[in-house]
């Protein structure tokens, strides 16, 4: 008897003190300023983050980190793990609903990969303003007997006829991300979602090389795709309304949060934004016109 309660004591001081250094790890901004640096966690995804150590938000996040005077760390992440990497809890989602389960290791300050801001993803992480738009396209290989809509300048419209042009065809999504097939209520289409295994950059090559009749796309993975294939992809139409993608905080960092409003404030103010805009995304303010400076 005493041997089982010398057990039970010794696993409850072990997970006791698992949960408290996984909990130590999640840091403010007097913590951040105080160990002196600044943990960006991201996936190598479009432009935001290279993988070769630049992109745009590896560049944004090197710039707050100097605002701070404190270093800069990239912390490689991936997709189904990035958010728990931030704070520092396991979950499961189901549509918009999000069921908090066990503590994991918390690796990061901020995550900054080209999020786009989700529903589900609000119950886990509060957003910055908004630093990039985007929108969710389909996409298909140049020579598709599926022709481009006629743009109505209504996208809900847009959204309608594009949704037509889908039914009963194969198209790649992505579970997990912007381009899950639960946000966009295909089963009525007669869609067959093909869950893709591969990275959200390896998308457009693999309709191009006949892996689905279509592809869901963000846009700034199209605009990369664009240059990258030149002549290769065409784009059919918008399946969602205009998005934003914003740097994402733990709910316990209020500090840091607000002191990255401060710093792109002034960012925005100084043209440093546009600057970087224009060297990872130049054609970025020509689809989208109104979210960017004039």
């Amino acid at each position: 008897m005493a041997t089982c309660i010398r057990t039970l004591t010794f696993l409850a001081l072990l997970a006791l003190s698992c949960l408290t250094e996984t909990r130590a790890s999640a840091r403010d901004l007097d913590e951040i300023r105080a160990q002196g640096v600044l943990r960006h966690l991201g996936v190598p995804y479009a432009a935001f983050v290279t993988g070769n150590g630049d992109g745009f938000d590896v560049e944004l996040m090197r710039d707050f980190a100097a605002h701070l005077g404190v270093g800069y760390e990239y912390v490689a992440t991936d997709w189904p793990t990035a958010i728990q990497d931030l704070v520092g809890r396991r979950f499961t989602t189901d549509g918009a609903d999000v069921t908090l389960e066990g503590p994991a290791e918390t690796r990061g300050d901020v995550l900054a990969s080209g999020l786009t801001v989700l529903p589900w993803r609000e119950k886990l992480l509060d957003f910055s303003a908004p630093v990039f738009p985007t929108q969710v396209w389909l996409v298909v290989r140049a020579d598709s007997a599926l022709a481009p809509i006629a743009p109505t300048g209504e996208v809900r419209e847009d959204i309608r006829r594009t949704r037509e042009k889908l039914m009963s065809r194969t198209t790649l999504t992505k579970s997990g991300t912007c381009l899950d097939p639960r946000l966009f209520d295909l089963a009525p289409l007669g869609v067959q979602a093909k869950e893709f295994t591969g990275s959200l950059n390896d998308l457009a090559p693999a309709v191009i090389v006949g892996e689905a009749d279509t592809t869901l796309l963000d846009v700034p993975d199209v605009m990369v795709a664009l240059q990258k294939f030149p002549g290769r992809i065409k784009v059919i139409g918008p399946m969602s309304e205009e998005q934003q993608m914003a740097v994402g905080f733990r709910k316990d960092q209020p500090a840091l949060r607000a002191e990255f409003a401060r710093f792109f404030e002034q960012y925005v103010r100084t043209g440093r934004y546009m600057a970087l805009v224009e060297r990872y995304y130049p054609l970025a303010p020509r689809y989208f016109p109104r979210f960017f400076p004039g």
